[in-house]
């Protein structure tokens, strides 16, 4: 799913106020890891993860791995925390025309 700048301006207001509702531990990305998140995204639409790791290439491979095996879509990072979007039949966030 593309975002247009205004959606993602929308998003990044949204998800503010937000705690990040997954932590990765000791053990990376794990499937159990993987499937929380789908589960978060699938009841919240909209979440943030956090990605407790200094390497800078090591956050951004799970990053960019967390937002393909979830099919989402990454809204932002900040630090250690992403910020992904990934709506819902119902879809309970009613994203702002382009």
């Amino acid at each position: 799913m593309k975002l247009s700048n205004k959606q993602k301006q929308f998003l990044k207001g949204l998800a503010h106020s937000l705690k990040p509702v997954v932590q990765l531990g000791a053990n990376g990305l794990t499937e159990g890891v993987v499937a929380e998140i789908d589960y978060a995204l699938s009841h919240h639409e909209l979440i943030k993860i956090k990605v407790p790791t200094d390497d800078k290439e090591e956050k951004a491979l799970i990053m960019d791995a967390i937002v393909r095996e979830t099919n989402g879509t990454k809204v932002q990072t900040i630090g250690h925390v992403l910020v992904i979007y990934r709506p819902t039949e119902e879809r309970k966030i009613q994203l702002p025309k382009n």
